[in-house]
């Protein structure tokens, strides 16, 4: 097998697709080169799925003290429909890789000077928490958080809230979102 060198190459025309390689081949790009696209780039990169985005159809009553799921209803979008929006309101990949995943929501005039969170459990065990407290006033309140964790095939994660208020307190369905999405690696 031979070498050929050359500064460029062009179809007949001088326009139009070059094709390297056939189909079932590998064409290899040694370690150190660079692949520079000045045009539409496709094939490349990678996809960020599955990815989702939920949020509550209408308001939820969350007891004091007690940590509780958020029943997050309502898909925005869910590319591989891995979200269960029905029962267990969770998102289980399927894919093994790094997700990020976020979530946020709010209580409808909040007492003042007290304790609300939001959190995100990975197989049953919450792995990232945001606590907000009040101040001396009482109105909407907001908490919210975000992290990258790496899943396997089986895992799932659930968003949660809390909050420490004499009385059970209304989430605000229309503010509360949890989503996430695969990184590309």
């Amino acid at each position: 097998m031979g070498t050929i060198k050359t500064t460029n190459i062009e179809t007949i025309t001088g326009s139009g697709t070059l094709t390297l390689g056939q189909s079932g081949e590998t064409i290899t790009i040694p370690s150190g080169c660079t692949i520079t696209n000045n045009g539409t780039q496709t094939g490349f990169g990678g996809v960020m799925t599955p990815a989702f985005s939920v949020k509550k159809s209408s308001n939820q009553t969350i007891a004091s003290t007690t940590n509780t799921k958020m029943q997050l209803d309502s898909e925005i979008f869910d590319t591989d429909n891995k979200y269960d929006n029905s029962t267990n309101y969770r998102f289980t990949p399927g894919v093994a890789g790094k997700y990020f995943l976020s979530l946020a929501s709010s209580f409808q005039n909040f007492q003042s000077d007290e304790i609300m969170s939001v959190s995100i459990s990975k197989n049953g065990s919450g792995i990232v928490s945001f606590n907000n407290i009040s101040g001396n006033y009482s109105d909407d309140f907001t908490a919210a958080t975000s992290i990258i964790d790496e899943a396997n095939t089986t895992d799932y994660y659930e968003a949660f809230i809390f909050h420490r208020a004499s009385s059970s307190q209304t989430m605000i369905g229309s503010v509360s979102f949890f989503s996430g999405y695969k990184i590309i690696e």
